[in-house]
Protein backbone atom coordinates (compact mmCIF):
# COMPACT_ATOMS: atom_id res chain seq x y z
CA UNK A 1 0.00 0.00 0.00
CA UNK A 2 1.10 3.66 -1.04
CA UNK A 3 1.20 5.96 2.27
CA UNK A 4 2.49 9.59 2.24
CA UNK A 5 3.82 11.12 4.63
CA UNK A 6 4.06 14.82 4.97
CA UNK A 7 6.26 15.92 8.31
CA UNK A 8 8.97 18.85 8.73
CA UNK A 9 10.55 17.29 11.32
CA UNK A 10 13.80 15.30 9.39
CA UNK A 11 14.29 12.79 12.14
CA UNK A 12 10.58 12.06 12.80
CA UNK A 13 10.09 11.77 9.03
CA UNK A 14 12.77 9.47 8.28
CA UNK A 15 12.04 7.22 11.67
CA UNK A 16 8.28 7.29 10.42
CA UNK A 17 9.50 6.16 7.03
CA UNK A 18 11.99 3.23 7.40
CA UNK A 19 9.40 1.86 10.29
CA UNK A 20 6.77 2.22 7.47
CA UNK A 21 9.04 0.52 5.21
CA UNK A 22 10.19 -2.09 7.20
CA UNK A 23 6.23 -3.24 7.57
CA UNK A 24 6.44 -3.28 3.26
CA UNK A 25 4.37 0.17 2.91
CA UNK A 26 5.31 1.81 -0.04
CA UNK A 27 6.55 5.47 1.25
CA UNK A 28 6.62 8.67 -0.34
CA UNK A 29 7.50 11.60 1.78
CA UNK A 30 7.07 15.61 2.17
CA UNK A 31 9.24 17.81 4.41
CA UNK A 32 5.80 20.35 4.67
CA UNK A 33 2.07 20.52 3.30
CA UNK A 34 2.64 22.02 0.07
CA UNK A 35 5.57 19.75 -1.14
CA UNK A 36 2.93 16.90 0.13
CA UNK A 37 -0.17 18.79 -1.36
CA UNK A 38 1.50 19.11 -5.24
CA UNK A 39 2.59 15.04 -4.41
CA UNK A 40 -1.09 14.09 -4.03
CA UNK A 41 -2.44 16.09 -6.69
CA UNK A 42 -0.15 14.05 -9.09
CA UNK A 43 -0.60 10.44 -7.66
CA UNK A 44 -3.06 8.30 -5.78
CA UNK A 45 -2.20 7.65 -2.51
CA UNK A 46 -4.81 5.08 -0.53
CA UNK A 47 -2.98 6.80 2.97
CA UNK A 48 -1.77 10.19 3.89
CA UNK A 49 -0.24 10.46 7.27
CA UNK A 50 0.28 14.26 8.03
CA UNK A 51 1.84 16.14 11.17
CA UNK A 52 -0.30 18.73 12.32
CA UNK A 53 2.07 21.83 12.82
CA UNK A 54 4.35 22.36 9.40
CA UNK A 55 5.72 25.84 8.01
CA UNK A 56 3.57 26.46 4.43
CA UNK A 57 0.87 24.71 4.89
CA UNK A 58 0.03 22.96 8.13
CA UNK A 59 -1.85 19.30 8.20
CA UNK A 60 -5.11 20.49 8.55
CA UNK A 61 -5.23 22.98 5.50
CA UNK A 62 -3.63 19.48 3.59
CA UNK A 63 -6.38 17.67 4.71
CA UNK A 64 -9.38 20.33 3.68
CA UNK A 65 -7.38 20.00 0.07
CA UNK A 66 -7.45 16.42 -0.07
CA UNK A 67 -10.93 16.32 1.13
CA UNK A 68 -11.89 18.98 -1.82
CA UNK A 69 -11.24 17.05 -4.69
CA UNK A 70 -13.10 13.88 -6.01
CA UNK A 71 -10.67 10.95 -6.79
CA UNK A 72 -11.29 7.48 -6.99
CA UNK A 73 -11.03 5.49 -4.22
CA UNK A 74 -10.80 6.58 -0.53
CA UNK A 75 -8.09 8.22 1.28
CA UNK A 76 -7.58 7.41 4.75
CA UNK A 77 -6.12 10.03 6.76
CA UNK A 78 -3.95 9.82 10.07
CA UNK A 79 -3.11 13.23 11.64
CA UNK A 80 0.06 13.39 14.38
CA UNK A 81 0.08 15.64 16.63
CA UNK A 82 1.26 16.96 20.13
CA UNK A 83 -2.32 18.18 21.01
CA UNK A 84 -4.56 16.38 22.32
CA UNK A 85 -7.36 18.31 23.67
CA UNK A 86 -11.26 18.19 22.96
CA UNK A 87 -11.05 21.19 21.01
CA UNK A 88 -7.76 20.18 18.92
CA UNK A 89 -9.29 16.50 17.86
CA UNK A 90 -12.16 17.96 16.89
CA UNK A 91 -10.70 20.71 14.58
CA UNK A 92 -8.88 18.14 13.02
CA UNK A 93 -11.57 15.93 12.28
CA UNK A 94 -13.51 18.97 10.76
CA UNK A 95 -10.34 19.16 8.53
CA UNK A 96 -10.73 15.81 7.40
CA UNK A 97 -8.39 13.47 9.76
CA UNK A 98 -9.52 9.95 10.46
CA UNK A 99 -7.53 9.10 12.91
CA UNK A 100 -4.99 10.59 15.39
CA UNK A 101 -1.28 9.43 16.53
CA UNK A 102 -0.13 11.38 19.40
CA UNK A 103 3.84 12.06 19.17
CA UNK A 104 5.92 10.51 21.05
CA UNK A 105 4.14 7.54 18.99
CA UNK A 106 4.54 3.81 19.97
CA UNK A 107 5.43 1.60 17.08
CA UNK A 108 2.66 -1.29 17.97
CA UNK A 109 0.09 2.06 17.72
CA UNK A 110 1.18 3.29 14.79
CA UNK A 111 1.05 -0.39 13.42
CA UNK A 112 -2.52 -1.06 14.72
CA UNK A 113 -3.61 2.59 13.28
CA UNK A 114 -2.54 1.74 9.81
CA UNK A 115 -3.65 -2.34 9.57
CA UNK A 116 -7.38 0.01 10.48
CA UNK A 117 -6.63 2.26 7.35
CA UNK A 118 -5.81 -0.88 5.58
CA UNK A 119 -8.46 -2.68 5.79
CA UNK A 120 -11.08 0.56 5.39
CA UNK A 121 -9.25 1.16 2.42
CA UNK A 122 -9.67 -2.19 1.14
CA UNK A 123 -13.36 -2.42 2.01
CA UNK A 124 -14.20 0.82 0.01
CA UNK A 125 -12.59 -0.91 -2.78
CA UNK A 126 -14.51 -4.02 -2.89
CA UNK A 127 -17.70 -1.97 -2.92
Amino acid sequence: MKILIAEDEKVSRHLLENRLRKWGYDVTTAEDGEEAWKIFQKEHFPMVISDWIMPKMDGLELLRHIRSIKREGYVYTILLTAHSGKEEILAGMDSGADDFIAKPFDNDELLARLKVGRRITDLEQDL
